[in-house]
């Protein structure tokens, strides 16, 4: 591993040391996958302890880093950013704390683009997590978040004052004591290190504003169809999907779906896409890019599969597997959904 040109000195005091870094490319496009995985490849260079997040974060250890370069966390973090600015023209937020829960936190603490460190004080960590409403600690989604509310649980602070017994009895007893734990900062989970993210992306950029849904529609289509023939060429299966929507004004919205089980079938990533694109309700909106994110890869042959007794099933898996060898002799766009045609 290639080491930054930096000196040696006398290593800073122990404190918080992961680092939660949220990529934005300067041009508010979707991070692709060759620019995503130069960017993990760039943070390596600073501590092998990297986990990627895709599509655009990844979580760092540095603590042997401060002690090897003898820069305090958020000196790395600074530097971090300068290098990705000039090498990759992607700007990125960087939130620093004792785990991977609080630099998270921190890191959404304000407007992007900056450094935040939350100092691993007990004091100073529990006064920053009171004041934020129950739904800002990462793993509450809106459904836990309305019902700790209606107990009048609406802050963090206010869940950590909670006796762990009455968390418990409102949401189950493992879910009621590691919400308890989050609360009061409090995350065992590590940083673990993978040489490859386990998911597969594409999107596809409209050449003006798109405010047609059909349109959209047609270009999901052809981004499912593409994943899922990826997918089967490298015998994977993706667990989940992730939609991206970016709009005129450069902010997204996302929405993701677990799937019953791990699947490379196109129908099925194509319902998911367009259920996921109906959730958000976008009526008229001002659309730039769509961008399909396949997650949770793994080994499509140790993947269980539920027998179908559907012969309409059975037949579109037997057109999948035409259409992927018809692709595998004569090329990728030899073979491709009509409705794609409209795409532009």
């Amino acid at each position: 591993m290639t080491r930054p040109a930096l000196s040696l000195v006398p290593p800073p005091p122990a404190g918080a040391g992961v680092l939660y870094v949220h990529f934005h490319p300067v041009s508010g496009a979707v991070l692709d996958e060759e620019t995503y995985d130069g960017l993990l490849g760039m943070l390596a260079e600073v501590t092998p302890v990297v986990q990627p997040l895709p599509p655009d974060a990844a979580l760092l250890d540095v603590r042997g880093a401060v002690r090897y370069f003898g820069h305090p966390p958020a000196g790395l973090a600074a530097l971090l950013r300068v290098r990705v600015l000039a090498r990759y023209g992607v700007d990125c937020t960087v939130g620093i704390g004792a785990n991977p829960l609080l630099a998270r936190m921190a890191a959404e603490d304000g407007p992007p683009r900056a450094v935040r460190e939350l100092p691993d004080d007990p004091e100073t960590v529990a006064a920053f997590l009171a004041r934020k409403p129950v739904a800002a600690l990462h793993g509450v989604g809106p459904a836990t978040a309305r019902t700790l509310c209606a107990y009048g649980l609406d802050t963090v602070g206010r869940v950590a004052a909670a006796p762990v017994g009455a968390l418990q009895r409102i949401l189950g007893a493992s879910a009621g004591r590691r919400l308890h734990e989050r609360a009061r900062g409090i995350d065992p989970t590590p940083v673990a290190p993978d040489a490859r993210a386990r998911s597969m992306g594409a999107e596809h950029r409209f050449a003006g504003d798109e405010l047609d849904p059909d349109v959209r529609r047609h270009a999901l289509l052809a981004l499912a169809d593409g994943l899922g023939a990826r997918l089967r060429e490298s015998g994977q299966a993706a667990r989940g999907l992730k939609l991206t929507v970016r709009y005129a004004d450069g902010s997204t919205s996302t929405r993701s779906r677990t799937f019953p089980e791990p699947t490379a079938h196109t129908p099925e990533l194509t319902a998911a896409a367009y259920a996921l694109h109906a959730s958000l309700a976008l009526q008229r909106a001002r659309v730039r890019a769509v961008a399909l994110r396949a997650e949770g890869l793994c080994d499509a042959g140790s993947a269980a599969h539920q027998l179908s007794f559907d012969p309409a099933d059975e037949k579109a898996r037997r057109v999948e597997e035409a259409v992927d060898r018809a692709r595998a002799k004569f090329g990728a766009g030899a073979v491709r959904p009509a409705a794609t045609l409209w795409v532009a």
